[in-house]
C-alpha cells in the first residue's frame, strides 16, 4: 500500500502532538520527527533525508549506528547489561584501564550522564580541599567561567548565569565564584585559601563554540599548579576527538588534574560518562561516599572501551581536523553575506548571523526546509557539529545549504 501524503503529514503531527502533550516542554525542538540515521544522515516519518550537523551534542561523534560500535553492544546486550556496583563485572576493568590510559590518569570513576560526572567532579574536588590541601571544613570553593554550561541540576545551575536555566530553582547552592572567561587575571583575583579548584570548559560550546585565548589553557594550568589548586576540564562536548585532537586541552598540550567526560564516551547509543584523575586526587572516595546504581555498568563498561580502542586509532582526530579545515574556508567565505562571526576548531563550528536578516531559530528552520539539522543558541548564533565520519561532500552540502538560506533570508 502506497502512503499518501496526507498520511505522511498526519503521521509527523500524530507524533508532534503526542510528545507536545504527554511530555513536559523543557525543549524547543525543530519540527521533524526522526526515525533512523546511518552515519552523518538520519531520515524523518516521512522519508525525508537529513544531513545531521548536531551530532547529538557531540554524543553522536561516531556517527548514527555505528556498526563496530552497535555490533560491541550487541554482543553484550545479550549477556549481562546490569549488576550494579555491589559486585564486579567482567567489563568494567577492561574500561577502567583503557579510559586511564586514554586520560594518562590514574584512575576513572564511571557515572552516567555528563551532569552527574560534573557533580562528581565537584564532589571530589571539595573532598580533596579538606582532605589533602586541608582546607578548614565546609569552606570549599570552586572558581567557573561565566558563559560556562556544565548541565541542568540545581547545583549545577547554581553557577550558571543564564537566566533561563536560573529563573524559578532559587535558592541555589553555595561555594562558586564566577570569573570571565579567558581571562587569567580576573580567575587568579579570585584565589584565596578557600578555593580548592578550577572548573572551565576548554571551549564553551551552549555558548556558541566559544574559543578561549591563545596560551589561556597554559596559564590556567601554571597558576592552578603555582596555587595549589585543582585544574578541571569539562571536555564533555569538546572532548574525544570533537575539536581535533582526543581532548581540547591538547592543543596547548595540557594536562588538567581531573578530565569530565561523557556524550560521545558512549557512542550515541548509551550514556556514559565519568571523570579521569590521578590517585592522589580520586583517592578521597571510600566505599559508600559517592555512587550510582548504573554507573560503569557492563553494557556502559563495553560501549566505553570500544569507544576507547576506537579513539586510539587517531582516525577520527585526524578526520575532524579535515572537517575543521573544509568548515573553515566555506563559513568565512560567508562573512558580510549573512555572518558576521565564524568560529571554528577541529569539526564544531560556530556563527554569528546578522541579527538584522534573521535569527538563529530562523536560520535553523531555513536548513530544515533544506535538508541540514543544526541547532540555534543565544539569540543569532547557529552551532555545528557533524559526526566525524562526515565526508568531504556532506560538509559542502552543509555550506551549500546555509549560504543559500543566507542569501534567501529564509
Amino acid at each position: 500500500m502506497t502512503t499518501t501524503s496526507s498520511d505522511q503529514v498526519s503521521s509527523t503531527a500524530r507524533h508532534i502532538e503526542a510528545t507536545e502533550a504527554y511530555a513536559a516542554h523543557n525543549y524547543h525542538p525543530l519540527p521533524v520527527v526522526l526515525t533512523s540515521g546511518e552515519g552523518a544522515w538520519v531520515t524523518d516519518v516521512d522519508g525525508k533525508r537529513y544531513l545531521d550537523c548536531l551530532a547529538g551534542y557531540s554524543a553522536l561523534n561516531f556517527g548514527h549506528s555505528n556498526p563496530r560500535l552497535v555490533a560491541r553492544a550487541t554482543e553484550q546486550l545479550s549477556r549481562l547489561t546490569l549488576t550494579s556496583r555491589a559486585f564486579y563485572n567482567d567489563q568494567l576493568g577492561d574500561f577502567a584501564r583503557a579510559l586511564s590510559r586514554l586520560t594518562g590518569k590514574d584512575m576513572i570513576l564511571p557515572m552516567n550522564s555528563g551532569a552527574e560526572a560534573v557533580e562528581t567532579a565537584i564532589k571530589v574536588s571539595r573532598r580533596w580541599g579538606y582532605e589533602v590541601k586541608g582546607v578548614p571544613a565546609d569552606s570549599a570553593t570552586i572558581i567557573t567561567m561565566r558563559g560556562n554550561f556544565h548541565g541542568r541540576t540545581t547545583t549545577i545551575v547554581s553557577f550558571s548565569d543564564d537566566a533561563v536555566a536560573t529563573t524559578g530553582y532559587a535558592p541555589f547552592t553555595g561555594g562558586f565564584r564566577s570569573a570571565a572567561y579567558g581571562d587569567i587575571d580576573a580567575i587568579a583575583a579570585q584565589i584565596d585559601d578557600s578555593v580548592v579548584g578550577v572548573l572551565f570548559e576548554p571551549v564553551q560550546g551552549e555558548g556558541g563554540v566559544v574559543l578561549p585565548p591563545e596560551g589561556f589553557l597554559r596559564d590556567l594550568r601554571a597558576l592552578c599548579t603555582e596555587r595549589g589548586i585543582l585544574m578541571i576540564a569539562d571536555e564533555i562536548q569538546s572532548g574525544l576527538a570533537r575539536t581535533g585532537e582526543t581532548f581540547a586541552c591538547d592543543h596547548e598540550s595540557v594536562v588538567p588534574d581531573i578530565y569530565i567526560l561523557g556524550k560521545a564516551l558512549g557512542g550515541g547509543l548509551y550514556p556514559v560518562s565519568a571523570i579521569a584523575a590521578n590517585r592522589d586526587v580520586l583517592g578521597v572516595i571510600t566505599p559508600g561516599s559517592h555512587g550510582s546504581t548504573f554507573g560503569g555498568n557492563p553494557l556502559a563498561a563495553a560501549i566505553g572501551a570500544e569507544v576507547v580502542a576506537m579513539l586510539e586509532e587517531g582516525t577520527f582526530q585526524q578526520r575532524s581536523r579535515e572537517i575543521g579545515e573544509r568548515l573553515e574556508v566555506g563559513l568565512r567565505a560567508l562573512i558580510g553575506k549573512g555572518l558576521v562571526g565564524v568560529r571554528v576548531r577541529g569539526a564544531w563550528a560556530g556563527v554569528d548571523v546578522d541579527p538584522a536578516l534573521m535569527s538563529g531559530r530562523q536560520v535553523s528552520e531555513a536548513l530544515m526546509a533544506r535538508g541540514v539539522l543544526a541547532k540555534d543558541t543565544h539569540g543569532s548564533t547557529v552551532r555545528f557539529a557533524p559526526p566525524l565520519v562526515a565526508s568531504d561532500d556532506d560538509v559542502d552540502v552543509l555550506i551549500s545549504a546555509l549560504a543559500d538560506a543566507l542569501e534567501q533570508g529564509a
